[in-house]
């Protein structure tokens, strides 16, 4: 925890690799100093098949689910770290975004707690 998921056009990675592209998430999520870097999961899911826009233009965009009790603060600076990063490394792409969920305490739960 925390949970990276991007999504993006498959184009994106014909452009810069995935692995380029997870390490950039990875590394500017763990420099936010809001997580154990050892508990950062980072995925890609390229599509082939989207609609985005009138001309289909490529994009990306990240969903994080992370444990609540960061403020809204320190959410928002995660999102503008990772997108102003993600500008840089891909600059002629239009589409970026980047939206945090919560994860309730109460009801999060994975093998480890069994």
């Amino acid at each position: 925890m925390p949970h990276f998921v991007i999504d993006c056009s498959e184009n994106i990675v014909n452009t810069k690799t995935a692995e380029e592209i997870i390490k950039l998430v990875y590394e500017t999520a763990e420099a936010t100093g809001l997580f154990n870097p050892q508990a950062i999961n980072v995925r890609i899911n390229t599509f082939k098949n989207f609609k985005a826009g009138i001309n289909e233009e490529a994009f990306i965009s990240i969903f994080a689910s992370i444990m609540e009790g960061r403020t809204d603060d320190q959410k928002n600076n995660l999102s503008r770290k990772i997108v102003t990063n993600l500008v840089k490394l891909l600059p002629d792409v239009s589409l970026i975004s980047m939206n945090v969920w919560d994860i309730e305490k109460a009801s999060y739960i994975n093998k480890s707690m069994i």
